[in-house]
C-alpha cells in the first residue's frame, strides 16, 4: 500500500462541504462514500500491521523481549505517521480516484452503496 506516499494531510484541516458535495450532488452521499472507503482503507492498514506484528509474536512471558523489541516498536511508529484513513480517502475522493457504483433501484431503497477503488 502506497498510504505513505499519499498527497492525504497528517493533520486536520477544513474543508469546504460545498467543494465535496460538487462531485455527487448531495452532501450526504459524498460523505457516504468517504466513509466507506476510509473503512476499507483502515481495515486493509490494520490488517497489514496484524501481519506484520503476528512476525513478532511470542508464546513465552519473557519480559525483556517485550521491552527491547526494536523492530516492533519502529513498525508500530511507522503506522502511527501514516495519514489517517479518512485524510486518505477524502484525498482519493477529490481526485476522482474513487469509483463509485449506483446499485439497482430495490437495493437503493435499502440503501446499499458499494465503493471502490
Amino acid at each position: 500500500m502506497a498510504y505513505k506516499n499519499a498527497n492525504a494531510e497528517r493533520s486536520t484541516i477544513t474543508r469546504d462541504i460545498e467543494h465535496l458535495a460538487d462531485k455527487s450532488g448531495n452532501i450526504y452521499k459524498s460523505l457516504n462514500i468517504i466513509s466507506m472507503r476510509a473503512n476499507q482503507i483502515g481495515a486493509e492498514m490494520k490488517d497489514e500491521l496484524t501481519k506484520k506484528l503476528g512476525e513478532f509474536a511470542s508464546h513465552t512471558d519473557n519480559l525483556e523481549e517485550i521491552f527491547e523489541n526494536r523492530e516492533q516498536i519502529e513498525i508500530s511508529k511507522y503506522y502511527e505517521a501514516l495519514p489517517k484513513p479518512v485524510a486518505v480517502a477524502i484525498q482519493e475522493y477529490l481526485e476522482d480516484e474513487i469509483y463509485i457504483r449506483e446499485v439497482q433501484e430495490q437495493e437503493a431503497e435499502e440503501g446499499v452503496t458499494e465503493v471502490e477503488a
